[in-house]
């Protein structure tokens, strides 16, 4: 799915009036309508006590058809229309005037604390027009708003976020209720305090418009993801499922290898060679006796040699950074150019040797947490510098980066893809390594370097998301990724058109 600018988002506002024919408060209706349906959705018990709180720009006059919505089918509404919160907008007095022949009362100016978990504020004060920080009586509302024991709703974008710099205030917001295209702001670290969930709602704009925009930046829900799905050729067999091999363990560590490999085969991929320490001999065939394992090195790799021809490598899990293990790593980079997945210690040698990143293939595949980004890029300073940084890094040295957080980006070259799927359960030791496995596992298997990359981080996701019911977050492991991944597999294929 598209993610839109400013610019776009007033774009596709405009033709869709023009095309259809509309009133930009015809649109307003529209906008209004689909939250308050969702609203209905979710709170259907009528004791909910609604407080609206509404700017005095578009956003607040969508605020103004959700709250004469709400009131008209008998809900408990409450409304507050911030006269510091910009210019009456055309669009926002023409639904006040509504607002006023219904009755229904404004301005009490006071978060109500009526009933426990039935109070929900619908935040609609800013929109994604906002230029400057909030102040006065506005930022006083937020701090109520934060400081409340509400259910938080913000309609389009939480009040006070940015769109184009980093956000230092803003409503915290536990549903972000966006229109037609996300936000990019919505998944960058800086703003995960402002924004718990977003659902995205269609109000009909143009489909020709949206289909003809031009971005670099995407999301992966899953009607992205199945479009880069691959299902099996039910004439395949092993040799065309492609032969993956996982470099990685030394003493201590030989747990990473071994969940990289099993990824990879439970991706899909046909055969899977483990090259490990022999310290990890044993555990290897006694844990996933269907890998294939060639040592080297007692406790950890001093050479990086094999005679046959994988279609693709990854390399790092486990792999420790002894002296003569970077040495092998330096030789193998010179040696072999098959596609490539970089993880853990083999990027913690390349930030310390940042002349051998000439030595990768192009379009290898790096897959870094914040740390390892970060001493192999240097620091940035909000969430917008580090995306610049990141195509920056990626069109230097040809490679694709994997940015693993919370919303993992992966970055090609102009090209941002930010996850969807997954949650907080995956924040969990080994969980890095399975990611490496499957994405080795998508290479072999055919999938060129970004559609593995994007693909392989949306299944790794989906696998915690369908898993979590189940388990709870807090007893989900790297291991329970592989017992999760054919159910994925399930849910994607029974979407997949």
């Amino acid at each position: 799915m598209k993610i839109f600018d400013v610019a776009a988002n007033r774009e596709a506002d405009r033709v869709t009036v023009e095309k259809q024919g509309i009133t930009y408060y015809e649109l307003m209706e529209r906008a209004g309508n689909e939250v308050f349906l969702w609203l209905k959705r979710n709170f259907p018990d009528k004791e909910t006590l609604f407080h609206v709180i509404c700017g005095q720009g578009n956003n607040g006059g969508d605020g103004l058809v959700v709250a004469r919505l709400l009131y008209e089918s008998k809900y408990r509404v409450v409304l507050d229309i911030l006269e510091d919160a910009g210019k009456p907008t055309p669009d926002f007095t023409a639904n006040l005037k509504r607002i006023n022949k219904e009755g229904i009362k404004y301005n009490n100016k006071q978060i109500d604390t009526y009933g426990d978990g039935k109070l929900v504020v619908v935040d609609a004060i800013f929109g994604i027009g906002l230029s400057r920080e909030p102040q006065g009586m506005v930022k006083e509302m937020i701090e109520k708003i934060n400081h409340s024991n509400a259910y938080v709703v913000s309609i389009d974008v939480p009040s006070g976020v940015f769109m184009d710099r980093k956000t230092e205030f803003a409503v915290k917001s536990d549903a972000v209720l966006t229109f037609q295209q996300p936000k990019l702001s919505f998944y960058l670290a800086d703003n995960y305090k402002y924004i718990k969930h977003v659902e995205i709602l269609d109000i009909g704009l143009d489909k020709d418009f949206i289909h003809s925009v031009e971005t670099n930046f995407y999301l992966t829900d899953h009607l992205a993801a199945h479009k880069r799905y691959r299902p099996v050729d039910v004439f395949t067999h092993k040799g065309k499922q492609g032969h993956a091999l996982l470099i990685g363990g030394s003493y201590g560590k030989i747990g990473a290898v071994c969940l990289s490999a099993k990824a990879a085969l439970i991706s899909g991929c046909g055969l899977v060679t483990a090259y490990l320490p022999k310290c990890g001999y044993t555990i290897i065939q006694s844990a996933f006796p269907e890998a294939m394992a060639i040592t080297d090195g007692e406790e950890h790799i001093t050479h990086i040699n094999f005679d046959f021809e994988p279609k693709a490598i990854g390399i790092g899990p486990g792999l420790g950074q002894h002296p003569e293990t970077q040495k092998a790593f330096h030789d193998f980079l010179n040696r072999y150019k098959h596609q490539l997945v970089i993880d853990a210690d083999g990027l913690n040698i390349l930030s310390y040797n940042k002349e051998w990143l000439g030595l990768l293939p192009e379009d290898a595949i790096l897959t870094p947490h914040p740390k390892e980004l970060e001493r192999l890029m240097g620091s940035w300073s909000d969430g917008f510098d580090k995306i610049e940084k990141m195509i920056a890094f990626s069109k230097k040295h040809n490679v694709v980066l994997v940015a693993k957080d919370a919303r993992t980006q992966v970055v090609y070259k102009d090209h941002v893809y930010i996850n969807a799927s997954g949650n907080a359960a995956l924040a969990t030791g080994g969980s890095g390594d399975v990611l490496t496995g499957i994405i080795t596992g998508m290479l072999a298997q055919g999938y060129d370097a970004v559609d593995a990359a994007v693909f392989g981080v949306y299944l790794h996701g989906l696998t915690a998301d369908i898993a979590v019911p189940e388990t709870g977050m807090q007893a989900f492991t790297a291991s329970m990724i592989l017992d999760y991944i054919g159910k994925a597999y399930h849910k994607i294929e029974a979407d997949h058109p």
